[in-house]
């Protein structure tokens, strides 16, 4: 189904409603189709908690003023210590 901008606008919950149903809904300005309204898939994979806690934990002194400057350093071209 095709609407006009101003028709669209007037009528966006029913084309959401048909967009979520399967329906083509397309959306056009003076008569050309410039946008379709589809349903957003879903995520593909579930967050799940406590991915993280596997990783290495931080060292105690990873936020010491010697290691912001090695790592300074390292950006800017010079090596690690």
């Amino acid at each position: 189904m095709q609407f006009n901008m101003l028709e669209a606008k007037n009528q966006l919950s029913k084309l959401v409603q048909a967009a979520l149903a399967g329906e083509d809904v397309v959306i056009a300005n003076k008569g050309v189709p410039v946008v379709r309204l589809v349903k957003v898939g879903a995520q593909d994979s579930a967050r799940k908690p406590g991915a993280w806690s596997a990783l290495p934990k931080a060292q105690d002194d990873w936020d010491t003023p010697v290691t912001n400057a090695a790592i300074a350093d390292a950006l800017a071209g010079s090596e690690l210590p």
